[in-house]
Order: C-alpha cells, then sequence, then structure tokens
C-alpha cells in the first residue's frame, strides 16, 4: 500500500488561508482608509462650500443693514421736515387770526349802537370790553357772537350803567364785559369749506 503524506499539504493550505486572511484584513483596513478619506473630504467641501454661503450672506447683511440705515435716516429727515412744516402752517394760520378776528368783530358790531373800548385776546380766551346804548343791544351782539360760530362759551362778565358828559349833555351808557372762547381755526375753515 502506498502512503501518502497530506502533511505539507495541510501546511500550504494553513499558509494560504493565513495570507488570504492577512490579505483580507490589509484590503479592508485600506478600504476603510480610503472611504475615511473620502469621508473627510466631502465633508471639508461642505464645510467651505457652507463657508462661502456664510460670507456671501454677512455680505448681503451688510448691505442691506447700509440701506436699512439709510432709509431710517430719510425717515428721520421726513419726521423732520413734517414738523417743520406744520409749524410752518400753524403760523400760517395764527399769522391771520388777529386780522380775522377785527374782521369778524367789526361785522358784529351793531352800528351807531355800540362801541368798544378794548378787545383782548389771550390764547383761546377772548375778551370784549365796550359801551351800548341799552341791554337789548349787548344781547344781540352776544347772540351775533355764537352765531358766528367762531366762539363757545359767551358770556356776559359785567353790565352796568355807566354815566358819560359829552360837551354838556348827560347821556346814560351800559359799560358791558364780554367773555368768550375761540373756537380753533382749522375748525372753523373747515366748517366753512363744508358749507
Amino acid at each position: 500500500m502506498i502512503k501518502v503524506n497530506l502533511m505539507p499539504f495541510r501546511a500550504e493550505r494553513k499558509k494560504e488561508n493565513v495570507r488570504q486572511q492577512v490579505s483580507i484584513f490589509v484590503l479592508s483596513i485600506i478600504f476603510v482608509l480610503f472611504s475615511m478619506y473620502y469621508y473627510n473630504v466631502s465633508l471639508n467641501d461642505k464645510i467651505s462650500a457652507y463657508n462661502i454661503k456664510i460670507k456671501n450672506i454677512n455680505r448681503e447683511i451688510t448691505k442691506y443693514n447700509k440701506i436699512i440705515k439709510e432709509v431710517t435716516d430719510i425717515e428721520n429727515r421726513l419726521d423732520i421736515l413734517n414738523k417743520k412744516t406744520s409749524v410752518i402752517k400753524d403760523l400760517e394760520l395764527n399769522r391771520k387770526e388777529p386780522v380775522r378776528l377785527l374782521d369778524m368783530m367789526t361785522s358784529m358790531v351793531i352800528p351807531k349802537r355800540m362801541w368798544f373800548t378794548k378787545l383782548e385776546a389771550k390764547e383761546e380766551v377772548v375778551t370784549i370790553k365796550g359801551f351800548a346804548l341799552d341791554n337789548k343791544t349787548v344781547a344781540d351782539f352776544m347772540t351775533r357772537l355764537e352765531n358766528s360760530k367762531l366762539f363757545n362759551s359767551i358770556d356776559l362778565t359785567t353790565l352796568k350803567q355807566q354815566k358819560q358828559n359829552k360837551l354838556t349833555k348827560l347821556t346814560k351808557l351800559k359799560e358791558f364785559v364780554v367773555s368768550c372762547n375761540k373756537m380753533p381755526l382749522k375748525n372753523v375753515d373747515t366748517d366753512k369749506a363744508n358749507k
């Protein structure tokens, strides 16, 4: 009978298995290292892309902040201009007020029956002092003031008889003081515009 020695074949096979396992292990380590390198490169690319986007967004933010600052400056200047315009309009209205007041008073005076001695306007209150021939004339004057819609809260503060000596003629006149509140000039102008 022939005897075959299989020991070297088994040893060869064992060596081949070890070589195969080592090569698989080395190849798997190379594959893992290559995968990690590729993943690292792709992450770095994404990071650099996001950094570029952040820089672009920051540039846009600074650009828009400049625009916002310009807009707020323009709004502030516009507010100042509107305030100046409203002051000018108020001054223009108030400039005409004394003339308008005197003009209205001349139209409300009852001719040859009453005379003013003093006309005083302080802010909203107008005080009218004068003489009238009788009580009815003062009442008619107050009615004219009420109907003019330029005044409200018309009050007769004093009414007394006063003796006047004009060239030896003794006449009895009624001295009166009327106080009233002025209506704002803007309201009066809008009432006229509505009519």
